[in-house]
């Protein structure tokens, strides 16, 4: 049983490479260090894209709220606009009718004596 070779892990390099295994190992080593390095410059720019992403549902929260708050007010200053409008029309009726009836009254005090008088 102890001629038995261990079995094959792709992580481990082979001691049979050239008869160097030190330098062999060496390079495995740089290499494992190269990847490493890569892997945690992924994750570190994942986890700033993580933290941007929540940044950004915040902001986008925050806006919600402000977009309803807005339309909350446009709705608000319709309806103000709406009742000064009629309320304008309203002032606006009157004081037509004062000159009507002001128009009417001036025409009567002029015409009345002029009547008067032609019939005497």
């Amino acid at each position: 049983m102890s001629d038995r070779e261990p079995p094959y892990d792709p992580y481990i390099p082979a001691a049979g490479n050239g008869g160097a295994g030190g330098s062999s190992r060496q390079n495995g080593d740089q290499r494992t260090a190269e990847i490493q390095n890569q892997i945690d410059d992924t994750v570190r720019q994942m986890k700033n894209n993580m933290q941007d992403l929540s940044e950004r549902g915040e902001r986008l929260d925050s806006l919600q709220d402000k977009t309803d708050n807005l339309a909350v007010s446009a709705q608000g200053f319709r309806r103000g606009a709406n009742r000064v409008r009629k309320q304008m029309w309203w002032k606006d009726m009157k004081m037509r009718v004062c000159l009507v009836i002001a128009v009417i009254i001036l025409i009567i005090v002029i015409v009345v004596p002029a009547v008067v008088a032609t019939k005497h």
